[in-house]
């Protein structure tokens, strides 16, 4: 299953509510390195309907990555994690004045877990890795 609004390389994160949600605003996202779960916004949208401002929970970081070069086949040695989706939950929401014949129902990821993994065509666009 495509997840057509992730976009390869996309940072988005959210710490929960209480004292983790104090750290967070703590901490410098300029030089985080990991892989956390954060609030992100989007608009929902469907040919035939008005668009719904969403807030939901979406995998966000920075995860090591590196190459070098090596003297046998295929003469580089790799590892590129992203930040991706470990646990998700599906989310319905009825989309506003949408046409007779359209369905008002737009499902959605919401992400429960996080983590720097390899990247899954499963969730992700991978193209670029």
């Amino acid at each position: 299953m495509k997840l057509p609004w992730l976009i390869p390389g996309a940072l988005l994160v959210l710490l929960p509510p209480g004292p983790a949600a104090a750290a967070a605003s703590a901490l410098d996202l300029r030089t985080f390195v990991g892989c956390a779960v954060r609030e992100f916004t989007f608009m929902a949208r469907k040919r035939g309907c008005r668009g719904l401002r969403v807030t939901t929970d979406a995998c966000w970081g920075r995860c090591e990555t590196w190459e070098k070069p090596i003297l046998e086949p295929p003469y580089i040695e790799f590892h590129h994690r992203i930040c991706t989706y470990n646990e998700t939950r599906m989310v319905t929401v009825k989309l506003p004045r949408c046409a007779p014949d359209v369905d008002p129902f737009y499902t959605y990821p919401v992400a429960i877990r996080c983590d720097c993994d390899i990247c899954s065509t499963a969730t992700t666009e991978c193209e670029t890795y």
